[in-house]
C-alpha cells in the first residue's frame, strides 16, 4: 500500500503558488480553471486567500508542478 503525502502549505502561500503556477503556464484564471475542472470564481478565491483548494484540486495542482519541474 502506497500512502501519498499531500502538500502542506499555509493558505497565503497556496494562493501565491497557484497564481505563480498559472502565470508560469501563461494561463488566464479562466483557462487555469478549465484545466483544473473548476470555475473562474474558484481560482480567484484561491488566489485571494478567501478559500483553499480541495484535496482533489491540490492533487491536480501538484501534477502540474511536477510537469513544470520535469521541463527544467
Amino acid at each position: 500500500m502506497i500512502i501519498k503525502k499531500t502538500l502542506a502549505i499555509n493558505q497565503p502561500e497556496v494562493g501565491q503558488l497557484i497564481r505563480d503556477l498559472r502565470l508560469a503556464f501563461g494561463l488566464t484564471q479562466e483557462q487555469f480553471a478549465a484545466t483544473l475542472g473548476v470555475t473562474f470564481t474558484t481560482i480567484n478565491r484561491w488566489e485571494n486567500g478567501r478559500s483553499k483548494p480541495s484535496p482533489l484540486a491540490m492533487g491536480r495542482i501538484e501534477e502540474m508542478l511536477k510537469k513544470m519541474a520535469d521541463k527544467e
